[in-house]
């Protein structure tokens, strides 16, 4: 079983590849049915959807970019930034 924190790590890495590629590899996608944006404190919304592919998407309101991933390889990635794996991202 892989530990919260290195799943989080792995998706992370998986994100940052994916954002640095976004704009080259991938056109907007319209099959994509986004929940109702989350937002926090502040002026961070993000909104999450699932494909016609049954991939699961994470993106920011405003903004056409997204991450895209398998929808247990996210929920590790919301799993672990709940429980303070991410927190040093924040500081």
């Amino acid at each position: 079983m892989i530990s919260p924190r290195a799943a989080a790590a792995a998706a992370m890495n998986r994100a940052n590849h994916t954002k640095r590629t976004a704009a080259t590899a991938r056109p907007t996608r319209t099959d994509i049915a986004w929940s109702e944006p989350f937002c926090s404190e502040g002026a961070n919304c993000f909104r999450l959807g699932r494909g016609a592919d049954g991939r699961a998407h994470i993106g920011t309101t405003g903004s056409a970019a997204y991450v895209s991933d398998s929808v247990d390889a996210l929920r590790a990635l919301i799993s672990a930034v709940k429980a303070g794996a991410a927190d040093h991202l924040l500081a």
